[in-house]
């Protein structure tokens, strides 16, 4: 089995940063959108001079943003990786690659149709997060989708060339089951969180899991 991929995302501070900085992870994800972990891409901009993580590719979230918006955190941020996190089409995301020049992964929320609508993005999305949709919420709402539902994502990342990671409701309780899955990766936000901040003993326990299903592959 290859490496887990692995992302927490949704960081609000300098402590946040240095927790993750000192996790496994291989991606530190910031928040550039209307959402409770929304983050000032200056205010990131600062906290990363205090930071080491070049170990780390820094991905923005976005959701139906204007391109021009992402180009102005990209001036701020040395972003590796756009999340298209919203309604973006296929059109949309040629032009945001031609734009800025560098990956973009689109994230499909399971719903009725969703496979049909990852289908249209290949040949153009350089990745994948699949996540829930709840309500009024794009993503962090620490629910999870219907997980029997993974293996046809999986399989149709694998027949696109591109990795593909689970998000939505990702916490120590259900860590052990999701990774019975063959996942290209794992993208979790309020999952590693107390008190709505990044906690280094939930991280540990997550890690140890992983490693555990590594060992055992």
């Amino acid at each position: 089995m290859q490496q887990l991929l692995i992302k927490y995302c949704g960081n609000q501070s300098k402590e946040d940063i240095e927790i993750v900085t000192d996790s496994n992870a291989s991606y530190i994800g910031f928040i550039f959108a209307n959402s409770k972990r929304f983050v000032n891409p200056l205010l990131v901009k600062e906290w990363l001079k205090k930071v080491s993580f070049e170990n780390k590719k820094l991905v923005g979230v976005f959701v139906n943003a204007d391109i021009s918006y992402i180009d102005s955190v990209l001036s701020q941020v040395p972003l590796s990786v756009i999340q298209c996190h919203g309604t973006e089409t296929p059109q949309y995301v040629i032009q945001l690659k031609k734009t800025t020049k560098i990956q973009v992964w689109k994230v499909i929320h399971h719903e009725e149709g969703s496979l049909e609508n990852m289908k249209g993005f290949q040949g153009i999305a350089d990745g994948y997060v699949i996540d829930t949709k709840v309500k009024n919420l794009w993503g962090g709402s620490g629910t999870s989708f219907d997980w029997k539902y993974i293996p046809h994502y999986i399989e149709e990342a694998k027949r696109q060339g591109v990795p593909c990671l689970i998000a939505g409701g990702i916490h120590v309780g259900n860590i052990e089951q999701l990774l019975k899955y063959e996942i290209d990766g794992i993208d979790i936000s309020s999952g590693i969180e107390r008190n709505g901040k990044k906690d280094k003993q939930v991280i540990e326990t997550i890690e140890k899991w992983v490693n555990k299903n590594v060992e055992r592959t």
